[in-house]
C-alpha cells in the first residue's frame, strides 16, 4: 500500500519532473549569445536550430542540457521508488518511473514558461530514455545508431530523428524476444523479463516516438518542397532562411 506521504512526494516528482523540462536551454543559450532562437531558422528552441543559428558547439550544448533534463528526473525517480538496475520492475513502479521522463519530455514540448510553446523533444527524450537502466538503454543506443546512419546518408535531421524514435518503439517491443533469445544462446536467466514488465516501456516510447514524429510534420514538409536544409548547409543562409 502507498501511503498519502508517498503519493505526495510522487505528485511532487511529477511536477518538478515537468518544470525541469520545461527550461528552455537552448533559448536561453541563444539569448547570452545575442539571439533569440524564436526569431531565427525554424524558431524552435532545440539543439538543431541552436547548431545553426547560434554555432555548432552551443548546438551541442544545448543537446547535452537538453539530454539531461530527460535524464535527471528518471535516475532520482528509478533511485527512488527503488527499480533502477532492474530488467523487470513491479509494474505499478514501472509506470511510475515511466511517468517521471514522460513529463520532462512534456514540459520539453509544452512549457509553462513559453506559453507552452517548446521543442520537438528529440533530447529530451532520448535523454530520458538512455537513463532507464537496463530496459531502455540498450534499444535507446541502438537508436542513436540508426540516428547517426540516417544522417550520414540522408543528412536531415528531422528525418533521421523521426526514423530513430520509431526505431526505438519498435525495439522496446521487441526487447522480452531479443532478452530471451539471448538468455537461451547463452543459458543466462532473461531476468524475468516478458510482455507484462515491458508494457509500460513500449506505451511509453511509443508516445514519445509518435509525438517526436508529428512535432516534425513541418520538416517533412519542408522534405517535399525541395526547402529543408541539410546537415553541413551554411549558418548564415540558415538564419535567414526556413529551417
Amino acid at each position: 500500500m502507498m501511503d498519502a506521504g508517498f503519493v505526495g512526494l510522487y505528485v511532487a516528482g511529477v511536477v518538478a519532473a515537468y518544470l525541469l523540462g520545461a527550461v528552455p536551454f537552448g533559448l536561453l543559450i541563444g539569448l547570452a549569445r545575442g539571439i533569440d532562437i524564436r526569431q531565427h531558422g525554424s524558431k524552435n528552441i532545440g539543439a538543431n536550430n541552436v547548431a545553426r543559428t547560434v554555432g555548432r558547439p552551443w548546438g551541442v550544448l544545448t543537446f547535452a542540457l537538453d539530454a539531461g533534463k530527460g535524464a535527471a528526473p528518471i535516475l532520482i525517480g528509478g533511485w527512488w521508488l527503488g527499480v533502477l538496475g532492474e530488467r523487470a520492475p513491479d509494474p505499478t513502479r514501472a509506470w511510475m518511473w515511466m511517468s517521471f521522463g514522460a513529463a520532462a519530455f512534456l514540459g520539453h514540448l509544452f512549457p509553462v514558461f513559453l506559453r507552452f510553446k517548446g521543442g520537438k523533444g528529440v533530447a529530451t527524450g532520448f535523454g530520458a530514455l538512455l537513463a532507464v537502466y537496463p530496459i531502455v538503454t540498450f534499444p535507446a543506443l541502438l537508436a542513436i545508431g540508426s540516428w547517426a546512419i540516417c544522417v550520414k546518408i540522408t543528412r536531415y535531421v528531422g528525418l533521421s530523428s523521426s526514423v530513430a524514435s520509431a526505431v526505438l518503439a519498435m525495439l522496446t517491443m521487441l526487447w522480452p524476444a531479443i532478452m530471451n533469445a539471448w538468455s537461451s544462446a547463452t543459458r543466462e536467466a532473461a531476468g524475468g523479463v516478458s510482455w507484462a514488465t515491458q508494457l509500460p516501456f513500449v506505451v511509453t516510447t511509443t508516445m514519445l516516438a509518435l509525438l517526436v514524429i508529428y512535432r516534425h510534420r513541418g520538416n517533412f514538409k519542408r522534405m517535399l518542397e525541395g526547402t529543408e536544409p541539410r546537415v553541413g548547409a551554411n549558418r548564415t543562409a540558415n538564419r535567414a532562411g526556413p529551417n
